[in-house]
């Protein structure tokens, strides 16, 4: 589904260019003013609760509001949704997240149409004297005018941080703006991301092999045992949470490395996709990795497999041991064996078997120096990538 939230200032256009996009895309057009007329009008039961509200002078709580618009977005079949007006502040952002997660999709992007405040107040000005609208005066004008900026800021810094955000130049003439629009969403919509899984036991050189092709394909690198490390050494919360799992070899709850992946897909929106290094290491992440991947409308294209004989592998670790990419697990033998086993008996098991049974699983010979290695991995990648 194809949903966005179009936003801007008053006078900036959003009713004539709401218009044309919900012909366009055909996409369900929720404002929440005029749903809210709706209900009331069809005098439904939430319209009831809406209008003794706003009979007693108090504001619309959020939780009507978004009771009415799942009704509204669940009584038409469309392409999507077209959100005008809603949300207006971040808390209601994560009310829209969490609305859409229910409906099974998700917020595409943010279209902010960007007009100038003089040539705002020119045309609210020119559209008073046309219509006599006590409220199109210019000092209702600019207290209007600073209240949408103090408040639509941090939600655009909310949807920036997300990679959501799109700001669209909203002055010249209708058509020009509408081809702009339309341009941008088409752009979004013919982008498509590219996604490995390179895995492999302790050792085999996976890390090794998802830098270089992240490298030579403008690909964000994820390895969760380094972004784990990261916040161990700056001494977050969840650092000394991650400290006593990784410390003994043992996964770390699922919860903590999901946190850290989105936060890494957030801040690198226009990458060409993902490459991803000790994530998943069981079945259960293996699922996780496919619905992270859908909210950004995505897929899984390759889960490459280094295949290492286990003497070579603890071999490569021993001497990793003795350099400055020591990793505190790399110091007892004890726990290389507990990993080299978990790798058989779990991953290896359960997420190279559920790759494979997709049809998405190569498996490539790990031994040699990287750069031969690596003719090889990047032979059955370029077979796939196309960007």
């Amino acid at each position: 589904m194809l949903n966005i939230a179009i936003f801007g200032p008053p006078g900036a256009g959003k009713g004539t260019q709401s218009k044309f996009l919900m012909e366009k895309y055909n996409l369900t057009y929720i404002s929440t003013g005029d749903i809210l007329r709706v209900e009331i009008a069809e005098n439904s039961v939430l319209g009831q609760k809406a209008k003794d509200v706003i009979a007693a002078g108090k504001l619309v709580s959020d939780d009507l509001i978004v009771q009415i618009i799942e009704k509204r977005i669940i009584s038409e079949k469309k392409d999507g949704i077209l959100f005008d007006g809603f949300p207006r502040t971040v808390v209601q952002a994560y009310i829209l997240d969490g609305l859409l997660i229910k409906l099974n999709t998700s917020l595409s992007f943010m279209l902010s149409l960007e007009v100038p405040r003089e040539e705002l107040i020119s045309r609210l000005v020119d559209r008073g004297k046309v219509s006599g609208r006590s409220d199109d005066n210019e000092e209702v004008i600019l207290n209007r005018l600073q209240e949408y900026e103090d408040k639509t800021l941090p939600l655009k810094e909310f949807y920036k941080e997300r990679g959501k955000f799109i700001a669209i130049d909203g002055v010249g003439d209708i058509s020009d703006i509408t081809k702009r629009l339309s341009n941008a969403i088409d752009k979004t919509l013919k982008r498509t991301y590219f996604n490995i899984v390179v895995t492999g036991k302790p050792g085999s050189g996976r890390g090794t092999q998802a830098k270089m092709l992240a490298d030579k394909y403008n690909l964000a690198y994820i390895s969760t045992g380094k972004l784990m490390r990261q916040e161990i050494q700056e001494g977050t919360a969840l650092g000394k949470i991650c400290l006593g799992y990784m410390d003994n070899g043992d996964l770390v709850p699922d919860e903590y490395p999901i946190r850290l992946i989105e936060r890494v897909i957030r801040e690198n929106p226009h990458v060409n996709g993902y490459v991803f290094k000790g994530f998943p290491r069981t079945l259960v992440q293996a699922y996780i990795l496919d619905g992270l991947l859908k909210k950004i409308h995505s897929k899984l294209d390759i889960a490459i497999e280094m295949d290492t004989k286990t003497l070579v592998a603890i071999k490569r670790l021993s001497e990793r041991s003795k350099t400055n990419k020591a990793r505190s697990y790399d110091m007892s033998t004890e726990v290389i064996i507990h990993r080299l086993e978990e790798w058989q008996q779990t991953i290896k098991r359960d997420v190279s078997t559920f790759y494979s049974d997709q049809n998405k699983l190569v498996r490539i010979d790990g031994t040699g120096e990287d750069d031969a290695v690596f003719k090889v991995v990047d032979a059955e990648v370029s077979k796939l990538i196309n960007i």
